[in-house]
């Protein structure tokens, strides 16, 4: 029987991990449907456009009673914390994608993994080993590598994605205990009720009337917004906070990709060397925990 329940645990913690990646791919698409955006319409705008996508596809999928059984939740105030510090992470982010390109916000954003694994030691209580921390040291130095921050300098872009990496850290943390006491349709609603009723006044007060293109745009940072919210809460319900940080660098991957494909950003020598960093970084965490389990 103990053998059973060690496998058990050990293909729940995986398939969290890949329920955790294909969310952080899904969010590193949005970015760059939303970098394409914030060139001519606020955040607020698309933040109030997705929020309401993403409750369209709720009303569909759940209906009625899944409204009613999110008033009831016991997580509606904790939600609303939460929601808080998301849309904070969310204004500080997206105002610097104005000012930077792709993988320059990606890269400094990627404080966020390391907050997330000290948070989860004196927050939840994790026990975080040695080879996890290494994980995420190699992972933030492949990112410096590929990136080199120091060159961007403390200009103000820069000082809002440290703080958007501050503050959704402490979002992730705050989410790890809500996705234990609730499903994730119910926390995708709350989530995009409260992100809806934060941005309806300022999104009309700096209105601007998208044209079809950025319809389209609008429509696929919905589609994959609220995607790859799903998946982060259903890989939350199954994998320690500290595990699912450094998976967060899967992310950097993705916006050179699609740097490259929608801007023509070509990556230097270093971003491969950065690259494999990341990868041996991602590949660790899996590995140990493979062969912890099997202990």
């Amino acid at each position: 029987m103990a053998d059973i329940a060690i496998l058990e645990t050990r293909e729940r913690v995986l398939a969290g991990i890949l329920l955790t990646g294909g969310a952080y791919f899904l969010f590193s698409t949005q970015d760059a449907s939303i970098k394409l955006l914030v060139a001519g319409m606020s955040v607020w705008q698309i933040m109030f456009f997705r929020s309401l996508t993403i409750l369209g596809a709720c009303a569909a999928i759940g209906g009625p009673r899944l409204f009613a059984d999110a008033v009831g939740s016991r997580i509606v105030l904790p939600m609303l914390l939460r929601s808080a510090f998301t849309l904070a992470a969310w204004l500080c982010y997206y105002n610097a994608a104005r000012s930077l390109q792709l993988a320059e916000l990606t890269t400094v954003y990627y404080a966020a993994p390391i907050i997330v694994t000290v948070l989860s030691v004196f927050v939840l209580g994790e026990k975080v080993p040695l080879l996890r921390w290494l994980a995420v040291v190699i992972g933030f130095v492949g990112v410096f590598v590929a990136c080199d921050p120091t060159h961007l300098g403390l200009s103000l872009p820069v000082l809002l994605v440290l703080g958007a990496a501050f503050l959704w850290g402490i979002a992730i943390v705050l989410l790890r205990k809500t996705a234990l006491a609730e499903r994730s349709m119910i926390q995708l609603l709350l989530n995009n009720f409260y992100f809806l009723l934060f941005s309806t006044v300022p999104a009309l007060l700096w209105w601007h009337t998208p044209n079809w293109g950025e319809l389209l745009l609008l429509a696929s940072v919905g589609a994959f917004g609220g995607l790859a919210q799903y998946l982060l809460f259903e890989g939350m319900k199954r994998t320690p906070a500290s595990i699912m940080a450094p998976l967060e660098y899967t992310s950097l991957l993705w916006a050179f990709a699609l740097g490259f494909a929608i801007w023509g950003d070509v990556p230097r020598r270093e971003v491969f060397v950065g690259a494999a960093l990341i990868v041996v970084a991602g590949l660790l965490i899996v590995g140990t925990e493979h062969f912890r389990k099997r202990l």
